[in-house]
């Protein structure tokens, strides 16, 4: 079993930067895809960027490329999201998930471990 704490999360200004951690319980992380999600209030959580298990390959969804970059350091058994060039419509609370599946897949059906996120607030 993998455990997911998220950290990172406020208040940034439109135009701003944040990043956000994801720290595992268990050395399984190294084994897993990892993705970020975001569910803003009202909507549907909505998967914005994916990693492979060795970082090499990464997936992001069409609204964050360009300015969302996700990566990964195994030997800490961390991964993050760094988010820059923030809008209003990126606020959400941010999760990070893990899936054994190799496909690159942005669902949230196809991960099998959550951490229970953290807020993030774009606004002036």
């Amino acid at each position: 079993q993998v455990q997911f704490v998220e950290s990172g999360g406020g208040l940034v200004q439109p135009g701003g930067s944040l990043r956000v951690s994801c720290a595992a319980s268990s050395l399984r992380l190294r084994y897993l895809d990892i993705a970020w999600f975001r569910q803003a209030p009202g909507k549907e959580r909505e998967g914005v960027a994916r990693i492979s298990s060795e970082g090499s390959r990464t997936y992001y969804t069409d609204s964050v490329k360009g300015r969302f970059i996700i990566s990964r350091d195994n030997d800490k058994n961390m991964a993050y999201l760094q988010m820059n060039s923030l809008k209003p419509e990126d606020t959400a609370v941010y999760y990070c998930a893990g899936t054994a599946r190799t496909a690159p897949d942005l669902r949230a059906y196809a991960y099998d471990y959550w951490g229970q996120g953290t807020p993030v607030t774009v606004s002036s």
